[in-house]
Order: C-alpha cells, then sequence, then structure tokens
C-alpha cells in the first residue's frame, strides 16, 4: 500500500499538472476527472513496480503499465480525495466507471478483486513507444453490410458513447436497429474498416444526406438534437435525404470510429476513402455543399480539426459542439 504522502514524494504536483494541462480539452474530461485519471496512472504504475520489487523511484514521466493491477476503491478514494474531507469509497467507484466510459481505463472484477489497467493514449505516448508498436493486421476500407457488420458496428460505437450516459450502458441493439433501417435506405454514405483476416469491422463512418427541413438542428444546442447515442426511441431530428434531392445541402458526418490499435495505420486511408465517397454521394445530391458533425467524444475531435472543421455551436455545460466544414475545402484536401 502506498499512502497519498509517499504517493506525492513519487509523482510531484508538478508533473502530474503537466499532465493534467496536456489532457485538456478532451471531450467529457474535466479537470477533475484529469486529475483523478492522472493520479491513477502514477498510482498504478508505482504499484506495479513496487510488486515485480523494483525500488521505488520518482515518477518524471508516465508509460503505460503492462497488464492488470489491483487496486481497491478504497485505495481509490484516499488517492484521488486524500486531499480532501470529502470522498467516499462509492465516489471514487463512480470517478472510476467514468474514466472507464471515457476509454481512459480498462476495468475487471472477478468478485473479489478490482483489476484497473491504463488505455493507451496516442497523443501522450512519445515517438519512441510508438516506433516499437508491434505491426498490426491489414486493414481496408469496405462497403457496410447490414447483415453481417450492424452488431459488431453497434457494439463498437456503443464504447464510444458510453461516457454521456450515466449508467454508462448505451444500448448497442437499438443502435444496430437504427443503422440497419438507415442501409436501407441509403447505404452509399455507410462504410467500414475491415480486417482483411477475419472480416471483422474495426472502424466506420456515416455521412448522412440530410432533408432541407432538418438543416436548422444544426444550430441547435447539441444536447437538444442527439439521437443515435441516446437510450430512448424519440423520433430521429434528421430527416434522411434520398439521391435525387436537389434541394439536400447538407451532410451530418453521424459517426467516425477507428479502433485505437488501427488509428494510426488507418486513419489517412479512411478519409480519402470518405473523400471518393463524398464524390460519389454528389452524383446523387447535386447541391451537397455542406459538412456538419457534432463533437461528443475525444477521439473525433482531434481528426475533425485536422481536416480542416471549425466549431460553429457551442455548449460547455455538456461538453458538446457542432464543427463545420465546407465540402469542396474536404475534397480539395491532399490525404
Amino acid at each position: 500500500m502506498i499512502t497519498p504522502e509517499q504517493f506525492e514524494q513519487c509523482f510531484s504536483p508538478a508533473v502530474q499538472q503537466g499532465y493534467v494541462t496536456r489532457l485538456m480539452g478532451r471531450v467529457g474530461l474535466t479537470r477533475r476527472r484529469a486529475q483523478c485519471f492522472v493520479k491513477l496512472w502514477g498510482y498504478l504504475l508505482l504499484k506495479q513496480g513496487i510488486a515485480a520489487g523494483q525500488p521505488v523511484a520518482k515518477l518524471l514521466s508516465l508509460t503505460v503499465p503492462e497488464g492488470w493491477t489491483s487496486c481497491t476503491c478504497r485505495e481509490a478514494a484516499d488517492l484521488f480525495y486524500g486531499d480532501r474531507d470529502r470522498g467516499s469509497d462509492r465516489s471514487a467507484g463512480m470517478m472510476i466507471d467514468k474514466l472507464v466510459a471515457l476509454g481512459l481505463v480498462r476495468k475487471s472484477f472477478d468478485g473479489n478483486t478490482l483489476n484497473l489497467a491504463i488505455a493507451p493514449l496516442p497523443e501522450l505516448q512519445t515517438a519512441e513507444a510508438n516506433a516499437t508498436k508491434t505491426s498490426l493486421v491489414t486493414v481496408q476500407p469496405d462497403a457496410f453490410d447490414p447483415r453481417c457488420d450492424a452488431i459488431p458496428v453497434a457494439t463498437l460505437l456503443a464504447t464510444n458513447y458510453n461516457w454521456m450516459n450515466r449508467n454508462t450502458d448505451a444500448a448497442p441493439y437499438r443502435i444496430a436497429k437504427l443503422l440497419r433501417q438507415w442501409a436501407s435506405q441509403y447505404s452509399r454514405g455507410m462504410r467500414v474498416l475491415r480486417r482483411c483476416d477475419n472480416l471483422n469491422p474495426v472502424g466506420f463512418y456515416l455521412l448522412y444526406p440530410t432533408q432541407q427541413a432538418s438543416e436548422v438542428n444544426f444550430f441547435a444546442p447539441p444536447h437538444k438534437v442527439l439521437h443515435l447515442s441516446t437510450v430512448t426511441d424519440d423520433a430521429d431530428p434528421f430527416a434522411l435525404a434520398l439521391p435525387g434531392d436537389e434541394t439536400c445541402r447538407a451532410l451530418f458526418v453521424r459517426s467516425w470510429m477507428i479502433d485505437a490499435a488501427y488509428q494510426d495505420q488507418a486513419q489517412q486511408h479512411f478519409l480519402r476513402d470518405a473523400q471518393m465517397t463524398l464524390q460519389a454521394m454528389r452524383q446523387d445530391f447535386v447541391n451537397l455543399c455542406d459538412l456538419h458533425t457534432m463533437i461528443i467524444h475525444p477521439s473525433q475531435e482531434q481528426i475533425a480539426l485536422s481536416v480542416g472543421f471549425q466549431r460553429t455551436t457551442i455548449e460547455t455545460q455538456a461538453s458538446l459542439y457542432w464543427m463545420y466544414l465546407a465540402l469542396d475545402r474536404f475534397l480539395a484536401l491532399k490525404l
């Protein structure tokens, strides 16, 4: 057991603050959550080193611990709230669940022991660490197959939306149902990133042409027009435009997700595939000119900024915001 005093001596507040600052701005990650995450990361590293018989040394940088490390809610409470009067085991457990939902931490419980692992964060890894990654299986873009892909894609997307739901349990069944419904109406804008060995999808994007009457929703507060990420069956605020609709000008990038293990390998390739898909979609919607997307998860923000999306409507309370990019600008990119 490492006491809060020992922890602060080994992992100085100044080093902690440096990592907190680098993490700030990720959607859904408040400063308090970032502080708890950084503390937990350092604690697991120290505890794993002690278990391996290594001498306790100051942490000047963080590396991703290998495998699982046991950590009780009592330990987490001492770690998170040792500098304040409030903070129970239950609140520490809820904080861990929130970090799990944000994709920062992995959790395993066998009925007796709570084990945690830190998820790799590409933006915090050094170039040396990235260079030592093992080669990944080959992947390639492919058409979405509603018969085979709906369930695995829905499961993948649910992990992307979990942080928004209080019970961290987005409904993959409902998402799968929506995906199949949209595919039956217009599937050209639905693409997967598929492993070549077992054909499993490890990425997905949805380019959703929107009827003119729904365009006003791109300027509404984001939380009022959420649909795919909710757990209710309310009416979809965005009506799908069908081929030949000359009034369709706006396209909703309704989903963009690649499994973290494949992002470095496939992100650019997937973007080029999106360019080709949009070129084909312009044959169906001759006046298409606007791209809108709602940022609801940290994994989406960096890629959107890299291709030129800019913020429009901002909703700080819910950590959601709209972003916009002219279609012509995106198609002109040399990717």
